[in-house]
């Protein structure tokens, strides 16, 4: 029988190397990032889509032809959301413009009041609706004029616009050569990397496609049926805001009960305002209550079960990380490096809790799938054999 050790594929040597790599890569990212957004939004929508390819290809299909009706199905639902969700969107925040004066009324005239007996303190020398209303306009106006200001000058700039429409036209070319020719891409990506290192990395990387597909896959879709959930449930229940307001719920649910602190406080003050009985106020709190039931029994077990996701402060982190060093393009990158971050976090634990630093008896170990291999010189263990 051959024995084989397998070298330490992060030894003193090597971590210096890698590093320097790391480096590389960062250096690259900053100076290309002008150009890289297209290509990393089609990466990533490739990814969000190779599971239903591969589902596809068990049926007997060709790759190709997967790739094509995965492709086809992507375009259709991304127009058809845009084509829904904008005019709504549009709508609602009109019904919140036109909403804000009678909120200032029920402030001044009936939270204010019943604070003030309840709690026997004097608020309404410190509370001002309009100018808060005034204030929210101002900003409004602002982020229209930011708008329109940049629209006219990537207008005027005849480059500019070229650039932002041959940007917009390249996603979904890219995106379908990625579907197709990702796994090509990737195993040959693989056969580069050094024998030595290659069983680790692929396994860090499997790692780090798991705890990515568990947060995007699994908590996209969580966010997207409470969205749906909470703004059925409080149009049905009559809030006019209650599309807008399930929305936001939904968006920002990926932090566990943040979505529903959010929707349920703006909800019960648009009921408040607009109706101002008990009868509303309970159906509001009964649909948020059905919200978290169906979550926590039934949308959250399903749609992302035992798979390790990233800790939702270490995902806005990144998000905010990602944003101020490299802006849009940063944003984009941030939750695949946190999850990498992750992965290679956790296996230098591993490596650290079995060194002699640590105080553990036993030599460092390489961990390659399964397998510990001790990294000593002179010995030498065959790798464990798979039955």
């Amino acid at each position: 029988m051959n024995t084989t050790r397998l070298p330490d594929p992060f030894s003193d040597r090597r971590r210096w190397q890698w590093l320097a790599l790391a480096v590389v890569v960062g250096v690259l990212v900053w100076l290309l990032s002008p150009i890289l957004t297209p290509f990393v939004i089609s990466a990533l929508l490739a990814w969000l889509g190779e599971p239903l390819v591969r589902r596809i290809e068990r049926t007997g299909r060709s790759r190709t032809a997967a790739v094509l009706l995965v492709f086809t199905l992507m375009t259709l639902v991304l127009v058809l959301a845009v084509l829904l969700l904008v005019p709504l969107i549009e709508s609602q925040v009109s019904k919140f413009i036109d909403w804000l004066p009678r909120f200032g009324q029920w402030l001044t005239g009936t939270a204010v009041p019943w604070a003030e007996g309840r709690f026997n303190v004097e608020l309404a020398g410190y509370i001002d609706p309009s100018q808060l209303i005034e204030l929210f306009k101002e900003h409004w106006r602002q982020a229209g004029g930011i708008a329109a200001t940049v629209m006219g000058e990537l207008s005027k700039s005849g480059m500019a616009l070229v650039s932002w429409l041959v940007n917009l036209a390249l996603i979904p070319v890219v995106t379908f050569y990625f579907m197709r020719d990702g796994s090509a891409m990737l195993a040959r990506v693989q056969e580069l990397l050094p024998r030595p290192v290659e069983p680790t990395v692929t396994k860090l990387a499997h790692e780090s496609d798991q705890v990515l597909g568990g947060f995007i896959r699994g908590q996209l879709s969580v966010m997207i049926a409470l969205g749906t959930i909470y703004a059925i449930g409080l149009t049905a229940v009559g809030v006019d805001l209650g599309i807008l307001i399930g929305l936001v719920a939904g968006l920002v649910s990926f932090v566990p009960y943040l979505g529903a602190i959010v929707g349920l406080g703006a909800a019960v003050i648009a009921t408040l305002v607009q109706h101002g009985d008990l009868m509303h106020l309970a159906l509001v709190l009964g649909v948020f209550g059905l919200g978290q039931l169906l979550e926590s029994f039934w949308l959250t077990p399903w749609l992302v079960g035992d798979k390790i996701g990233l800790h939702p402060v270490a995902v806005i982190f990144a998000i905010m990380a990602g944003g101020q060093l490299f802006g849009f393009l940063g944003v984009l990158l941030a939750l695949p490096v946190a999850a990498v971050a992750v992965v290679v976090g956790r296996y230098l634990h591993e490596r650290y809790t079995h060194s002699k630093l640590y105080g553990a008896d036993d030599s460092p170990v390489v961990v390659v799938g399964a397998t510990s291999v001790p990294t000593d010189a002179g010995t030498e263990v065959p790798p464990t054999q798979d039955k």
